[in-house]
Formats: structure tokens, sequence, C-alpha cells
């Protein structure tokens, strides 16, 4: 794997807070004076109920049963992984790079535990693999998050803001030559959370958010909280919405419709508050694109131009920019911006495991 290569064929592997699947993306990367990409194939496989309830508990687990999930899950990651090149009948990968599942994200503890990084993977798969990108940049003092960022700079520069609405919201941005990112709030892993009451897994285009109404003390309530005024960087986990969202969402003991629309009132002031360049262009991309309600009421915040690509790089960009965060740690180049993520260094970070 030398620099002077000038393409890659990989395999972008993302888990996110969402639960809504492993997503698969396999990607051309060319570099020619500047980054390009295409992604030749992609797609999610969801998570059966069993694993979805175990990810969603696998915060509360003991240091064993911690290890044993993450076995069982690169075991689950290799098969997904093997189905989707043998499906696809790729032939051609420099590597397969991977994500993993976020289980425990504490950096003010140095803490961070995404599993499925397993060496065993590569070996599973009979793939190189570069895996876990995470770790080293908490170890370094910085969030271990975001990460897209970097592939933000450098294949999406076009656009003044990059927005992703996943579980959390995140954005992206040039300030000053310098890199900005952080977590701006919490999006679907919360709707999702009370719609679920309701017997569906999530809001389909946010119709139900839309019929119900806003609780304007909660709204106050949530609008208030102390991490909105925080400084970047910064980043959000599911620790925090469990400790601090559920319980101050239920103190109200609104209908999930109510839950729902005042929600979406938040994030939408949220999102909007923080596109704060003038005329700016903003790209969205993430599930929450698919919350018609949501985007609405986004608009409804900002001035900014919003931009909603094509399906292929709503869904898959965080796989396609983690195969790029792969392909970076490959050329031994800087993936992770301590701009970004308040570590002490740039640095390349990841572990690669050649079969």
């Amino acid at each position: 794997m030398t620099m002077e290569k000038h393409e890659y064929f990989v395999v972008g592997v993302m888990s996110g807070t969402s639960l809504d699947g492993i997503d698969l993306a396999y990607v051309h990367f060319k570099h020619d004076n500047k980054w390009s990409y295409k992604i030749i194939t992609a797609e999610t496989i969801a998570y059966d109920i069993a694993w979805e309830t175990t990810l969603r508990d696998g915060v509360g687990y003991s240091k064993e049963q911690l290890n044993d999930l993450n076995k069982s899950y690169t075991k689950l990651l290799a098969k997904v992984i093997n189905t989707f090149i043998e499906k696809n009948q790729l032939k051609n990968i420099d590597a397969v790079c991977s994500h993993g599942h976020t289980i425990l994200h504490q950096p003010e503890h140095k803490l961070t535990l995404q599993i499925g990084n397993l060496a065993a993977l590569s070996q599973l798969i009979n793939q190189n693999v570069v895996c876990d990108f995470r770790v080293q940049d908490v170890q370094l003092g910085g969030q271990g998050a975001p990460l897209v960022p970097i592939g933000d700079q450098l294949l999406f520069s076009e656009y003044d803001y990059c927005v992703n609405l996943g579980g959390f919201s995140n954005i992206s941005t040039q300030v000053n030559d310098e890199r900005i990112a952080y977590d701006i709030c919490p999006v679907n892993i919360v709707l999702n959370y009370y719609v679920h009451k309701t017997g569906v897994s999530y809001d389909d285009k946010g119709q139900l958010a839309s019929i119900g109404e806003v609780n304007q003390s909660l709204l106050e309530e949530l609008n208030s909280l102390n991490f909105y005024n925080q400084l970047p960087p910064k980043s959000l986990g599911l620790e925090w919405v469990k400790s601090i969202i559920y319980p101050l969402i239920d103190a109200y003991e609104l209908s999930v419709k109510d839950v729902l629309r005042t929600f979406v009132e938040h994030v939408a002031i949220q999102v909007g508050s923080v596109l704060t360049k003038d005329k700016s262009v903003v790209l969205f991309t993430g599930g929450g694109v698919y919350n018609l309600f949501l985007m609405k009421k986004i608009m409804e915040n900002t001035a900014s131009e919003v931009i909603i690509p094509a399906s292929g790089l709503v869904e898959y960009k965080e796989a396609l920019i983690f195969g790029f965060l792969g392909v970076l740690k490959l050329r031994e180049e800087v993936n992770v911006l301590a701009s970004v993520t308040g570590a002490e260094k740039n640095h390349s970070s990841g572990n690669i495991f050649l079969v």
C-alpha cells in the first residue's frame, strides 16, 4: 500500500446509534489532484429484534458481557460483509473499512468502545481490514467524534455546511481555514424511541409528529439544556440521552404525537441556530432527511439553501466516509482532525489487519 497508488476499491461499513442496521457501501476512490468517489453498490442490512435489543442494552453490560458481545458482533459483521461481497461478486477489494458499533462513548473518562473491531474480522472475511477509528483520538485527549468531517473537507468542499441527521445531528464547516464539527442535538434516537411505543419503528415522513401539538414548557426546557451553550468540540452519546432527555420528556406525560411534535420543533430550532453564515448552502444527509415534516420545520428555521442529494448519498454518506478514512489510514495520511475532536494533534487513526 504505497503512496503511489491513486485509486482504491473499498467496502465501507457503518452501524449508527439509530440502530436501523449495518450500512455497506462498495466505493471507488480516486486521487487526481483532489479526491473523487463513486458508490458502486450499497445496502443496509437491518438488525433483527434480538440484536436491536442487545445493542440498546449493551451500555449497561459488565466487562465480561462486553467481551462476549464484541466477539459475537464481530461474527455477525463478518457474516453480513461476506454475504454482501458474494452477492455483488466483488473481486477487487483493497480493504474493508469498518466503524463497528458504538456501545460506550465517554470521552471525558478516556473511554469509547466500538464492538466488531477485533482482528478476527480480517480472518473471518479473508480481507484486509481497517477499523477502530475512534480509540486513538480519545487517548490523545479528543472527543473521538465526529470523524466524518475530514471526508466533508476533502470530498464535499463545495458546501458551506454538511449536516447529518441520524441518531444525533452533527455539523461540519470551515472556520478560518480550519474544519470545525460537533454534535448539534439528538434526533432519531429520541424520535424512534417514542414512536416505538405505538408499535412502529419510525415516524414515516413525520406524519405522526405533524398532527401533534408543541408543549411550550417542555420545548423551553429542552432548548435551555446546558449542552447547547457549550462551545465545540463537543459530542453526545446514548448515555446523555438516557440520563437527561428521556426523564425530562417523561416527566410531562404527553401523548406520543405531542412528544414527537415538540421534539421535532426542538431539533429544527437547534439545527437552524447553528447555520449562521450568510447565503450558505447546506448539504443534508442521514435518515432524518426522509422525515419531511422535520425538514419543513428546519427550513422554516434557516435562511440557508438546503440541498438534499440523491438517496445513495443520503443513506450511505457515513459508510462512504468510513471507507475513505480507511483509505487515508492505508496511506498513513491524516484522517482525524484535532480542530474537530479537540485531540492534541491531527493523526492517522485506526487499526490495520492484513490477511
